[in-house]
């Protein structure tokens, strides 16, 4: 039997349990050597629980539940870039493990197109560690393509 589709809302102070519990997530691939995934997870953390708190049409924070259960959070935001081509942006996109395959992280990004489009946004971007094989994998499912490659040499 296929799972009913996710409803999507807007996060609230009262998911921060959940955001918490999930934003770890995006580090178990195994970030480069040079980053701190603690610190990674602590930073990401405290960006979603300010946008929370603080959302604007420019940033937001969304979860997507079945049944009253949260499964997965998208963080939205609108960036400029070096060209000054203003679009939209999956900050960050974290599905429960428990939902994986499920649809979730589909429904989400589906949810950002949307989002972008509706701003008349010409894109939508996101970033991705060359070294998690896994999500790049599902964005290039659904549809994304690389657009500049960030090199980095540790000093």
């Amino acid at each position: 039997m296929e799972s009913p589709a996710p409803h999507i809302r807007p996060a609230t102070p009262a998911d921060e349990a959940f955001i918490r519990a999930v934003m770890p997530r995006l580090v178990e691939f195994g970030p480069p050597a040079w980053r701190d995934p603690a610190q990674l997870t602590a930073t990401d953390v405290a960006v979603l629980l300010e946008s929370v708190r603080a959302p604007t049409p420019q940033r937001q924070v969304l979860v997507a539940e079945r049944h009253g259960r949260p499964l997965g959070l998208l963080h939205l935001t609108v960036l400029t870039d070096f060209y000054q081509q203003q679009h939209g942006h999956v900050a960050d996109l974290a599905v429960a493990a428990e939902a994986e395959g499920q649809g979730i992280g589909r429904a989400l990004l589906s949810y950002a197109e949307s989002w972008a489009r509706a701003l008349g946004f010409p894109w939508l971007t996101l970033s991705v560690f060359a070294q998690n094989e896994r999500a790049r994998a599902v964005y290039e499912r659904a549809g994304f393509e690389q657009d500049i490659v960030k090199y980095l040499k540790v000093l």
